[in-house]
């Protein structure tokens, strides 16, 4: 473990760091009063407890365009204004799709043995009709023949329609470890390739296939578990709205489906293969909107000085799947960046450079706020045979998505020019276990379509850590590392301050 050193003593250090690394007029300014002010508004005088609880537990579910986004894009608005930002705004972005949201899901073993059972539907799938009580059928295989086997015989009935799930018993007694200093210096290290995924058997349908069939024979509704952890429901949206999206024909032509625990899927999958009756009582109650609806941003400012027509860019996306309020994925994200600019804020930071606040929707869909976002206000000068007005005033964009673990150091994402700068950056956080500067590039988040763009966008290396609730029913409050939250709020407050500072933009790759 990294021996803890006070604040105080950290100057000098660090100067002599600096000095050996890059020599005295190359060396990278770290402002160590306004970082104090940081450190001490962030640990001694945090809000993010509050606005995290607030979020999970009353503000809930947060599915792009759906009832629960809309009251919390709201919510958002006056959380910003009184933390005391300007420009705010809700910004539409695209024509996304129908609303929907759950109202009411009761699930029961009811034969051979009483259980009720844990679940959740698949977004954008219909209800069933009131209540019903079903015989379940387990299907077997994903090609034709398989499927044919069955055909006559599925009319009215439940239908498992996945593979038995399987739990991970050794991640589940190892737990969530942090990053090891050894594993931290091996990120550190170029990634190495990865190896191809193998194709799926070519006879093998596609889920949106195999549910027309079921739909066509009938099936009341299909039963399935994606999850590897007792206890876990994992569901998102249903099959084929690659070809529809999130249209209300699509969702009303879809049987309804509804994801279970792994235990309780097991046990009826278990049953039935012995030749034994299995009965369930099901009952899900959906709203599907009537309209498309837009799909929108949420932006604040605080506004810059002398170089106030740049910008500095903090974000996380807003939305979320819908089996629980979502704590980790990624309302944790929103949480850290909200108080980041709030840490700001309470000491009186005069930044040179604009400092935006995103919040962004459609990400669990695809990045869809983001790329919209990148593209109207920034371009691509690779497309459009000249950068947009705002492109070369862009400095850099900061994110949080990987869950709520702390972090440990940042992704270059590519690009050697800011190592120095980073490394600089976080040398007053070195302390707090903040130490690891890696070159490598990570993806599937809201940075990517920035980086895509050539823009500089970065996501921190943070601590593993609730990985068995992200996209599940166990995504709560209470499952937090709250000091760690914090920790982060503090440091990319730091980041984003020195870089609405500098004299120059953030360096861009080949550059």
């Amino acid at each position: 473990m990294t021996p803890r050193r006070s604040l105080t003593a950290l100057p000098a250090f660090i100067a002599l760091t600096l000095l050996a690394g890059f020599g005295q007029a190359d060396a990278p300014h770290v402002d160590w009063d306004t970082t104090a002010k940081i450190r001490e508004e962030g640990f001694q005088r945090s809000q993010l407890p509050d606005t995290l609880s607030y979020m999970t537990d009353v503000l809930g579910a947060r599915l792009t365009v759906s009832p629960g986004m809309r009251k919390a894009q709201r919510w958002v608005i006056g959380e910003m204004e009184r933390i005391g930002l300007t420009n705010i705004e809700i910004e539409p972005f695209m024509d996304y799709g129908i609303a929907w949201s759950n109202d009411y899901v009761s699930l029961h073993l009811l034969d051979p043995d009483y259980q009720p059972m844990v679940g959740y539907p698949l977004s954008h799938t219909p209800g069933t009709d009131g209540r019903q009580e079903l015989d379940v059928v387990y299907v077997a295989g994903k090609t034709a023949a398989d499927l044919e086997a069955h055909q006559g015989q599925l009319a009215g009935k439940a239908v498992l329609w996945t593979p038995p799930a399987t739990i991970d018993l050794a991640r589940l007694n190892a737990g969530t470890q942090r990053w090891t200093e050894d594993e931290l210096r091996e990120l550190e290290q170029p990634a190495p390739p990865r190896a191809p995924r193998a194709p799926a058997p070519a006879n093998q349908l596609s889920d949106a296939e195999r549910m027309a069939f079921f739909r066509e024979e009938g099936v009341a509704v299909l039963l399935e578990s994606r999850s590897g952890w007792p206890g876990a429901v994992r569901g998102f949206g249903r099959p084929g709205t690659k070809v529809d999206r999130w249209s209300r024909e699509g969702s009303l032509a879809s049987l309804p489906i509804v994801a279970i625990t792994p235990e309780h899927y097991n046990r009826m999958v278990r049953i039935a293969e012995r030749g034994i009756p299995v009965r369930v009582e099901v009952e899900v109650r959906n709203t599907i909107g009537e309209e498309v609806q837009q799909a929108a941003n949420v932006l604040g400012e605080i506004p810059g000085t002398d170089l106030a027509d740049e910008v500095v860019m903090l974000g996380a996306h807003f939305d979320t799947w819908h089996a629980s309020p979502n704590a980790s994925d990624n309302t944790s994200g929103v949480a850290v960046m909200l108080e980041a600019a709030r840490i700001l804020k309470a000491v009186g930071v005069t930044p040179r450079r604009t400092i935006r606040v995103a919040l962004w929707s459609g990400e669990e869909q695809g990045l869809h706020g983001s790329t919209a976002y990148v593209a109207k206000h920034f371009g691509n000068p690779a497309d459009d045979g000249g950068a947009m007005a705002d492109y070369e005033k862009f400095s850099a964009y900061f994110n949080q998505d990987y869950g709520p673990g702390k972090y440990r150091g940042i992704y270059l994402q590519g690009n050697e020019h800011v190592r120095r700068l980073f490394t600089a950056w976080m040398e007053p956080f070195r302390d707090l276990g903040m130490t690891a500067v890696s070159s490598r590039g990570v993806g599937s988040t809201d940075h990517i379509p920035f980086d895509a763009a050539g823009l500089p966008a970065f996501q921190f290396l943070q601590d593993r850590a609730g990985s068995t609730g992200g996209h599940t029913n166990m995504d709560f409050f209470d499952t937090l590392p709250i000091e760690d939250l914090k920790h982060n709020a503090v440091v990319v407050a730091a980041f984003v301050y020195h870089a609405a500072m500098l004299d120059e933009r953030i360096p861009r790759k080949g550059r």
